[in-house]
């Protein structure tokens, strides 16, 4: 039976969006965000130009487009904005010193929010529980609040679409004294847009490395995901980074304006086992590793549970790669998602925990089991080759793929005092008050200038609405 015409219109359809998404892919080995060709991408992608335009009419549409399409290839296997003019007088007040501790409206952009469980989620959310003790009010605009669907085998990963308006109108009805865009994805590039389009000062973070994924995944060189990326932070006033290494590692990929941004740890939530409490692993052949996060590959979290240990190694947490590593690890007890007192006894009850991740920026984890006293073991990888070394809290293998063995065995000989006192010298007050040190705010009195003038611009709008 013949497929019927209208699909096959589809399927060709989408085939010719591919090739599209490819050639962007392929120009960016040798070419910036900014001088990306429609001409020449048709002529890499063997289409007309015309046909480049009917699918992605601006130059922000097909970046869009990108970024979700290499999100989706990893995971599952516009406009150009003009740059904003110099005005030396607002860059000088944006810059000059000010009282960091003055309450102020926070906007906070993000992809990345509840009910999804991951280090970005939970470094957020406390941020902004802190922010709003500290007396700031803070306005978070996430998936939430939009129509959304679920990223291709990664069905936790909601993708947010259709939010250019909303988040423009969720702007007026905030008028935020500062902007905070945390994330890369469709939100946190509407959110970008409007910043640059309305000239208004905003910081970004670095939580994820992604181009490391999509390279991992895709036929498409390390550089199309950095050229993505360097295009999207090129504007912030700051770019916020958890560690030395990872700012490093930025630096040298071309990033500026890059600015520390630390993590915290909840003491009083993750703390050592007492003896009263039962062990969660009773039962279980000691000595019990522990892996607590995401089950996917971009965690490399084979490099552990194929690891040959004595005792028993326990994995924690929800995934794509969960099945799988389920059937092929029939000795590894894997627990599924845990949270709250549940995760924190988990952490306690654990010998070691192990950390194999080769592409986390920090590792929240890692001091979440600080914290239950639990020593780590990791890869000298960024996130734990900075809160390791010298901490006495931990140990890392040899080499980026040698040596994870070793140095889980190596941690069981550590003193857990000594890694619970490294884990309370983080917090998450400190953490959000280096946050608000970072914020550039729109200073006085061009903020209140620019929003009275957005109100009356909608007001006569609407009053031209009626009359017509």
């Amino acid at each position: 039976m013949k497929t019927p015409l209208p699909n096959l219109r589809e399927r060709q359809r989408e085939e010719t969006r591919a090739q599209i998404l490819r050639a962007v892919g392929h120009q960016l080995e040798t070419r910036s965000l900014e001088d990306l060709s429609f001409a020449e991408i048709a002529r890499d992608a063997g289409v007309g130009e015309r046909t480049v335009y009917r699918h992605f009419p601006t130059k922000e549409a097909l970046l869009g487009a990108f970024w979700a399409w290499m999100q989706s290839e990893a995971f599952g296997q516009p406009e150009r904005p003009k740059p904003a003019r110099s005005d030396r007088r607002l860059r000088e007040a944006i810059t000059a010193p000010r009282d960091s501790l003055r309450p102020m409206r926070i906007l906070v952009a993000t992809d990345a929010w509840e009910p999804q469980v991951n280090g970005v989620v939970r470094t957020l959310t406390r941020v902004v529980s802190e922010l709003q003790e500290m007396g700031h009010t803070v306005e978070v605009i996430h998936p939430g609040q939009f129509k959304t669907f679920p990223l291709p085998t990664y069905n936790e990963i909601k993708v947010a679409i259709g939010v250019y308006e909303p988040v423009q109108e969720l702007f007026k009805a905030f008028e935020p004294e500062a902007i905070h865009i945390a994330t890369e994805g469709p939100i946190g590039l509407a959110a970008r847009r409007i910043c640059v389009e309305w000239k208004l000062p905003f910081t970004t973070s670095y939580h994820t490395r992604f181009p490391e994924y999509v390279s991992a995944r895709l036929p498409l060189p390390l550089a199309a995901g950095y050229a993505y990326m360097k295009w999207f932070h090129k504007p912030s006033g700051r770019l916020m980074v958890a560690t030395p290494t990872m700012r490093e590692e930025l630096a040298r990929h071309g990033f500026r304006n890059i600015s520390a941004w630390s993590r915290g740890v909840d003491t009083e939530h993750f703390r050592p086992r007492r003896d009263e409490e039962p062990d969660l692993f009773e039962g279980l052949a000691r000595p019990v590793f522990l892996y607590v996060g995401r089950v996917a590959v971009e965690k490399n979290i084979e490099a552990f549970v194929a690891l040959d240990l004595p005792g028993t190694k326990v994995v924690v947490g929800p995934g794509p790669q969960l099945e799988d590593l389920k059937t092929r690890y029939s000795q590894v007890v894997f627990k599924g998602p845990k949270s709250g007192e549940e995760l924190a006894a988990h952490y306690a009850c654990a010998d070691v925990f192990v950390f194999p991740s080769l592409t986390d920026t920090f590792g929240l984890v890692i001091l979440e089991a600080m914290a239950a006293g639990t020593p780590v073991a990791a890869y000298p990888a960024p996130g734990p080759i900075d809160l390791i070394p010298g901490s006495g809290a931990g140990t890392l293998a040899l080499t980026a793929t040698e040596g994870l063995r070793e140095a889980c065995l190596q941690a069981l000989d550590l003193d857990r005092g000594r890694v619970r006192a490294f884990a309370e010298t983080f917090s998450w007050r400190a953490c959000a008050e280096d946050f608000v040190k970072n914020l550039q705010p729109y200073p006085e009195p061009e903020k209140t200038r620019f929003w009275r003038r957005l109100r009356r611009l909608a007001r006569v709008r609407r009053r031209r609405t009626e009359a017509a």
